[in-house]
């Protein structure tokens, strides 16, 4: 995280002169707000529906452990503690162990400290976590791929596999990003992690649900929590099922989640201004499900977008710039802030390389994005189409510069909120 200096080139750019930097309004893109209001007593009443009978023998004096992913899900800590308070009840002894691959820069260490930006550590939780790299191979793929499974978890009586269902950000299947992912790469830790991933994600489609039946058949996996998110980043579907379910639930989910994904209202985007991206938000760091680009192919019609500016990290990223690859601007305050060695370490480990890339930066927002509005083609400089997000995980209330008023207004699902607004720079020309 050095720090990078940028030339002052802005100003012998012809034609710079006159850009200018429109107006913008806050809008309110609405989609279905449907979502579990009590997920205390849901959670409570699933798992009892999980387990009608015999909860002594499955329980009474079992270690049962508890996945923990490195996906933001609202309310995680609430969703596990209640889980473990469950389980206590029934006479088990619980513990978590992170399952997620390679992130945390692939450390015991950095993998438990990625757990407490959830606010998921031995105190809150009130049971151990178990933090380690790990692993014992429990069983073969067909093409001899070896499956793995983090070893204090293989060593429980029963394995609690919990996690976010949502479209993958590297390909397309039955199976994504969520349970079957989870036993297939998140619990095979780094090592395994980066053995499934040296197949390509050309083959992840095939080779998921197989590595996913292996793992089932010589893992103790008890039951499986599925979870699913609405448009508004709140939890919609929260599913216990039992171990023989899991496959058939997930793909379910997955098409539910599908279905949540919330998208762009308009038609199309000169420049997308994205203020932070994060590990947390999304595997690409930002959702190419929404804004169109990703590390592999088949995501070009899922936005028209000329110019990407992404501004930051998210801190509960701690640092992981995944995703900044795909931006055609940043900042240099952006890049410095980026952890190279833990990026990098992501990155290798899935194999796809142009994902460590620098984009182009500037020394501040606004020469960036005059910048990205400079660049852009085929475009009525005096109408640009700027939106701005938080992440692709806030999509509720946006901004967009004045020239998509007449496309949006008579939009029945969408709310236009205030008047048109300069955008606000401090002294050092970063956006307020």
């Amino acid at each position: 995280m050095g720090d990078l200096y940028f030339p002052e080139i802005s100003l012998r750019i012809e034609g710079m002169e006159k850009i200018k930097i429109p107006r913008m309004v806050k809008i309110k893109q609405l989609y279905d707000s449907s979502k579990i209001d009590d997920l205390k007593s849901w959670t409570r009443n699933r798992l009892e529906t999980c387990f009608p009978d015999n909860r002594e023998a499955c329980f009474q004096n079992k270690r049962i452990c508890i996945t923990a992913g490195s996906r933001g899900i609202p309310h995680l800590d609430l969703i596990i503690k209640t889980v473990i308070d469950v389980l206590r009840k029934w006479g088990a002894s619980p513990f978590i162990v992170p399952a997620m691959g390679s992130h945390g820069g692939g450390t015991a260490e950095g993998q438990k400290e990625y757990l407490k930006g959830f606010n998921i550590t031995e105190e809150t939780m009130g049971v151990p976590i178990l933090s380690s790299m790990d692993v014992v191979k429990i069983g073969t793929m067909k093409d001899g791929t070896p499956v793995y499974c983090d070893k204090n978890a293989s060593e429980s009586d029963g394995i609690i596999v919990l996690n976010k269902v949502k479209p993958h950000t590297d390909f397309r299947g039955k199976h994504e990003s969520g349970l079957a992912k989870m036993m297939a790469i998140g619990l095979a830790k780094h090592k395994g992690a980066s053995m499934f991933h040296m197949g390509g994600f050309e083959t992840f489609a095939k080779r998921i649900p197989e590595a996913a039946e292996v793992f089932l058949k010589n893992a103790p996996v008890i039951c499986g929590i599925g979870i699913v998110q609405n448009a508004y980043d709140e939890i919609s579907e929260l599913e216990v099922m039992p171990n023989s379910k899991i496959l058939e639930r997930d793909a379910a989910l997955l098409e539910i989640a599908k279905q949540k994904t919330p998208k762009f209202k308009m038609s199309s985007i000169d420049v997308l201004i994205i203020d932070e991206i994060g590990k947390n938000i999304s595997g690409n760091g930002f959702d190419p499900n929404i804004v169109g680009r990703s590390n592999s192919p088949g995501f070009d019609d899922v936005l028209k977008l000329q110019k990407l500016f992404i501004r930051g990290l998210s801190k509960e990223s701690h640092h992981n710039g995944c995703g900044i690859a795909m931006a055609d601007i940043t900042t240099r305050r952006c890049l410095n802030d980026i952890d190279f060695t833990t990026t990098w370490v992501n990155v290798i480990t899935s194999t796809r390389l142009n994902g460590g890339r620098i984009p182009m930066y500037a020394n501040n927002d606004k020469e960036a994005l005059l910048i990205a509005i400079r660049t852009c083609v085929g475009i009525d400089f005096d109408k640009v189409k700027i939106i701005r997000i938080k992440n692709t995980l806030s999509m509720n209330m946006i901004e967009v510069s004045e020239s998509y008023l007449d496309e949006l207004k008579d939009m029945n699902d969408v709310e236009i909120v205030g008047s048109p607004y300069k955008i606000k720079f401090d002294k050092d020309g970063n956006m307020i």
